[in-house]
Formats: C-alpha cells, structure tokens, sequence
C-alpha cells in the first residue's frame, strides 16, 4: 500500500465511526432486505441484509432485527456496489448524471467529450451531477467533431491542453485521444504522444480509443504506461487486439503486464463486434472493466443502461461475479476519485445498486447489427447514493 492509499484508507475508516456508533446503539436510516449480496471485492455472495447509517454501511449479516428509518425489500434481487462507469458521455446533457444514477451508476467518467476550448460546459455538469463523477479532456481542443477530432493536427493543441487542467485540475481526471481512421486518420501515433505529453506533468492516465487505426496497433500501445486506458477492447480488424489465428498480440499482453487496463466501451458503432469478443473470452483476456460509452442516443439503442451492457457479457459466459466485479471493484482502481468505492464493506460510502436478474430470453445487438439471444438480464430496480434512496428510472 502506498502512501496515498494508506491516507485514503485511514480517512474512510475515521470517517465511518460515527456510523458504526450509531448502528452498536441501534439506530439505522435503511436496511435493505434479504437481497442476494454480491460484492467482489470481499468475495460475498450470500443472502443477507445491509444496514446503513449516516450514509455508510455499518452491517451485512443474516436478519437484522434491528429498527429502520426506512426499509428497502430487496427480496428476489441482486444487492451489489454502485455501479463505476468510466467511459461515459454523460457530460454531455443536463439530466444525463441523473439518468444515469437511475439506472445505478453512482460514479461516472466523462472520456472527452470536451477540449479545452470548451471543457467548462463538461466541467459544469460534472459539478452539478449527483454522484461522484470526473472528466478526461479531448486532446482535440474543440473535442468531439464529426469530421475528426484531431484529423487536422494542430487541434492537438499540447498548451490549450495544459492550460486547461491547470484552472480545472480537481475535476480532470485524464487526457482522451481517440485514434481511429475517421477521427485521427494518419495523425494517430502523434496524436497520442501529445496526449502523453500533455499528461505527464500532471501525473494523469490518458485513455485511448482503439480499432480501425491507420497504425498497426501495438505501435500505439508502446506509448502507453502503467494506469493508461485502451477502451473498446473487442473492436474488430483492422488492428484489433487479436490476431487472425484468435491469438491476443505480444504487444498487448506486454501493456497489461505494466499496467495498462482494458475497458470494454460498449458504444454504438464500430467498437463491439461478438464474434472477437467471444474469441478474445475464450484466449482467456478478460476485461479489466466495463463501460457503455453512454450517450443519450445510446439510451435507445445497443447501450440501452449499464446493466444491459453487463448483461451482454451473462450471455457471453462470463460468470455473475466477474460481470460485478468489472463494473464495481476493478472500476474504481482506475482513476484515484473512486478508490473508496466500489465495495460494500462496512465503514465504506453506503452506495448500492439493486439489480433484478430475470430469466426469459433476451435480445442483444452488437454495433454491426448483430442478434444474439440470452437467457439472462440484468435491469436496474433501486439506487441508494450515499445512505439514501435516489428516484427509479422513469
């Protein structure tokens, strides 16, 4: 453990004990009942009630009998940490934090929707949203544009950068350089070492937009260092993460062994494709995390909420917990301002995310159109955001 960990570490511990006060002389705000408890980070998965107090959890055991300001039945349903989203647009619209809590997300990333020349409308609504949430500035400055973000290089502005997270450093949490063919075109490598250059004062990650790259892809992972971020991990050729034998590039799994993580990005075109996910799954590379890319657009179509897009990877194979796990514990490693979250440990910050898991059959679409079927899905039921209730999805 470092020092900052230990700091952080210490300061959540001191500041739970008045919650466990309160709960040793009885006295709980919400417990919520008999849900199936699922928290990867202590390894639990059992049946059990959950009390909270001054917005901390104080209890997880068999039937607590103890009184309750409020009571949440939780019967029949999944009872997991909030929910960490690190590759979000949400930023980009007003009500899109509030959407998002709704669908238990309790902490999110905006990945570059802005750049410098206009980081501040990002910046806002990250301030104003709910739940704890940060934003990566595009190293495009007028960041997102249809015609490419940096396809005209000198957007890759190094000093309008810098500038920027000098007056915004507590609320930019990393640099997003998005490289492929139709936003970067030729300019991918160089686009990305400004990314870096533009990082590395401040000691940030940056977080990199992989597939149909005009350079091969492991010349672009040799710039990346322990922390950065390569999402839409299961994008197909040109210059996805596999070969064309199903085998994971050298150069890849050298970026994981220092460090780099891997996120899903699920989006809406080009970056989801199951055919190289299920291959990438079965050379036994899982995700480090989950993420939708969620725009309002998405709300409709492919992404839908964060739970759809966990359910995806139920029909994948992949086993309830580690579908929990990369979007709960493994999320908030990735970026320091969610080191406390992501577990329902007792002392932590008392954000839950209820989750109904329904059994039928289910529709899931990838972003080349096409259908798969599942047997299972998850879909989000009830949010508590530090101790209290939030309002259900409309």
């Amino acid at each position: 453990m470092n020092r900052r960990e230990f700091v952080c570490t210490a300061t959540a511990a001191l500041a739970g004990i008045p919650a466990v006060l309160a709960a040793a002389a009885g006295k709980y705000d919400l417990i919520v009942k008999g849900g199936r408890v699922i928290d990867p980070s202590r390894k639990l998965d059992a049946i059990l009630d959950v009390a909270i107090a001054q917005g901390r959890i104080v209890a997880i055991k068999d039937n607590i009998t103890a009184g309750a300001v409020e009571t949440i039945d939780a019967r029949g349903k999944l009872v997991v940490p909030g929910l960490i989203d690190i590759h979000t647009h949400a930023a980009r619209v007003a009500d899109g934090p509030a959407q998002c809590l709704a669908d238990g997300v309790t902490g999110w990333i905006d990945a570059g929707s802005q750049g410098a020349d206009r980081i501040g409308e990002t910046i806002a609504i990250a301030k104003s949203a709910p739940q704890q949430c940060r934003v990566l500035i595009n190293i495009g400055r007028a960041g997102i544009l249809p015609e490419g973000d940096t396809m005209d290089l000198s957007r890759a502005d190094v000093g309008a950068a810098r500038e920027a997270i000098g007056r915004n450093r507590d609320m930019i949490a990393g640099v997003k350089a998005r490289l492929s063919r139709d936003v970067a075109g030729a300019n991918d490598f160089e686009v990305l070492r400004r990314a870096q250059e533009v990082a590395s004062p401040f000691h940030l990650p940056v977080m990199i937009h992989m597939g149909q790259t005009v350079s091969p892809l492991p010349k672009l992972l040799a710039l990346l260092k322990p922390g950065d971020v390569v999402t839409h991990m299961f994008a197909p050729p040109p210059n996805s993460i596999i070969d064309d034998t199903g085998h994971i590039l050298p150069g890849v799994i050298a970026a994981r062994r220092r460090g780099v993580r891997f996120d899903l990005g699920n989006g809406r075109t080009g970056h989801l494709r199951w055919d190289i996910a299920e291959r990438v799954l079965q050379a036994g590379f899982l995700p480090d995390t989950f993420s939708t890319d969620w725009t309002p657009e998405g709300r409709t179509a492919q992404v839908i909420d964060f739970p759809n897009v966990m359910s995806k990877f139920l029909m994948l194979g992949m086993p309830i917990d580690q579908v929990i796990a990369c979007a709960t514990i493994n999320a908030s490693r990735v970026f320091p301002v969610f080191r406390d979250r992501g577990t329902l440990k007792v002392s932590a910050t008392a954000d839950v995310a209820i989750l109904e898991l329904r059994e039928g059959s289910f529709e899931f679409v990838d972003n080349f159109g096409n259908n798969r079927t599942g047997r299972q899905r998850l879909f989000p039921s009830i949010t508590v955001l530090a101790g209290k209730r939030v309002a259900a999805r409309a």
